[in-house]
């Protein structure tokens, strides 16, 4: 079984092995490794399939495995409260699945998970700063998609070679990604304003390769310390992007008339990550150095 153990540098050179390589954060990944001069091959076997993933594992001999596959649905999760049979598939069986035989291979696995699996509540209140931590128990089920999240989540708990990452809100510097946040709420009629905790894929995404270098497992709140609002993000949008840039605003109740499942708000505790990664930036420093600077447009008045 021999792992290395969490924290310890790797001593064989690195080969990864990706799953996702249609994905958002699996394409990058590979660039990623690409500039970093990092060996890696994306696995062409299907999650669910058991034998293909050792066929790819007996292919590519990885130092790890990365999992950045999984469903979220077209055009977004509302998609998994109609397919729930796919959903569970891919998000369950697949992930347990490919989790399974990289334990039987002595791999660690870096899997890309959801911290849409919380909400604010009493203990956790909006505004209040607390986070939710790596151990506490999710406590949202709104939407299927999230429920399937929690479900393989709390399984994986129990796989020692599984570091479990939790990402919200992915955003990333590249504006013309559909997938990406901020992208997102730009084109949307009418947005929420609530306070988020959110991953600025730019930078995270690299401590991640460093998190396989260290073979750290275990979950994590793969989030930038602390949170930040739409409102605040079209702000800046406005600011550096497109100063005609306008937007209108909504409640959750008039949300909830045009979506299927309710979306998770919350804030994440980061400090776990922050530990490790000292370096890491405020979400809205972050935004600013590796997203809206960027690509700025107009200039800063």
């Amino acid at each position: 079984m021999g792992f290395p153990a969490n924290g310890a540098a790797s001593d064989k050179p690195l080969k990864f092995l990706i799953y996702g390589r249609t994905g958002w954060i699996g394409g990058l990944l590979g660039k990623l490794c690409d500039s970093q001069g990092i060996e890696y091959a994306y696995g062409s076997g299907r999650l669910e399939d058991r034998s293909s993933l050792e066929a790819d594992i007996a292919g590519v001999n990885p130092s790890h495995v990365f999992n950045a596959a999984g469903v979220t649905g077209r055009p977004n999760v509302d998609w998994c409260e109609s397919h729930k049979v796919e959903t569970i598939r891919t998000n369950v069986v697949g992930t347990l699945t490919l989790a399974d035989v990289c334990r039987e291979k002595g791999l660690v696995l870096i899997n890309y998970a959801t911290g849409c699996i919380f909400e604010y509540d009493a203990g956790h209140p909006l505004g209040s700063g607390v986070g939710f931590k790596e151990e506490d128990t999710p406590n949202f089920t709104g939407s299927f998609y999230s429920k399937t999240k929690a479900m393989v989540e709390e399984l994986l708990k129990n796989y020692e070679n599984v570091c479990t990452l939790r990402v919200r809100m992915p955003i990333s510097s590249d504006l013309s990604n559909p997938r990406n946040f901020i992208t997102k709420i730009t084109r949307y009629e009418k947005v929420v304003d609530i306070p988020n905790s959110m991953t600025i894929l730019d930078e995270l995404l690299p401590i991640s390769i460093e998190m396989a270098k260290r073979n750290l497992t275990g979950i994590w709140n793969f989030t930038n310390p602390g949170v930040v609002s739409h409102n605040e993000i079209l702000e800046m949008y406005r600011d550096y992007i497109d100063p005609n840039f306008t937007w209108k605003n909504f409640n959750l109740e008039e949300q909830a008339k045009v979506i299927v499942a309710p979306r998770s708000n919350n804030e994440l505790d980061s400090s776990k990550l922050n530990q490790e990664f000292p370096e890491m930036l405020p979400i809205k420093e972050s935004l600013i150095k590796n997203v809206f600077k960027p690509n700025q447009k107009t200039a800063k008045t």
